[in-house]
């Protein structure tokens, strides 16, 4: 932790990721207390990248191309590493992503089919770029999904047929076994123990 530090919440929809984050920002200000700590979202986290998840996320008339989808993902992921998060790691500061180059793997590699096309973006705009630890909170997706309907109207994304993202989570734990910065929590247990989990992978990490 004496450099900057990149860490990323990942999962599918209703796995819990919102408040995964608020705990891993209480619990770095407690243990480095004046240390910066950056928040950042993906697709997003810049003015233009903002603008270009509006369009990425409503639902619309015109279906948007897969490949059309995994392009402008990448391009806010650009925009964000390029202006926000190489900068604030330059500074010592601990970057918290919500999603980050994982979750392109693993909707629009697995959830889409083109593992081979992300793969060669990632190399394009990330080159040996890669967070520091990952959590990766790992739930059934029905039982995601039905917590995001709770919630309230369904994005682009969250409409997607189950086979959708039961292919994402493959990906995802696949990613988890092969991948030491990557640990895969399960967020299917009640909240109290998730975030327990979470802070004991803190603990080991940092």
């Amino acid at each position: 932790m004496s450099n900057g530090t990149f860490i990323v919440i990942e999962g599918l929809e209703g796995a819990g990721k919102s408040s995964a984050v608020a705990l891993v920002n209480d619990w770095l200000a407690q243990r480095f207390p004046g240390r910066e700590i950056v928040n950042t979202r993906e697709p997003g986290g810049t003015p233009l990248a903002e603008e270009i998840r509006e369009i990425w996320k409503a639902p619309r008339q015109e279906a948007m191309a897969p490949m059309t989808e995994l392009l402008m993902v990448y391009a806010c992921r650009a925009q964000l590493v390029e202006t926000v998060i190489k900068p604030a790691l330059a500074r010592g500061a601990v970057v918290l992503g919500d999603r980050h180059d994982l979750s392109s793997q693993a909707y629009q590699g697995g959830g889409r089919g083109l593992s081979a096309q992300v793969a060669s973006l990632a190399q394009i705009t990330l080159g040996t770029f890669a967070p520091d630890l990952t959590l990766y909170l790992d739930i059934d997706p029905a039982v995601g999904l039905e917590r995001a309907r709770q919630r309230g109207a369904l994005d682009r994304i969250e409409q997607e047929q189950i086979d959708f993202f039961l292919r994402a989570r493959e990906t995802y734990l696949a990613a988890a076994d092969k991948v030491d910065s990557i640990v895969s929590i399960d967020a299917s247990q009640p909240m109290a123990d998730v975030h327990r989990a979470i802070c004991a992978c803190l603990e080991r990490h940092l």
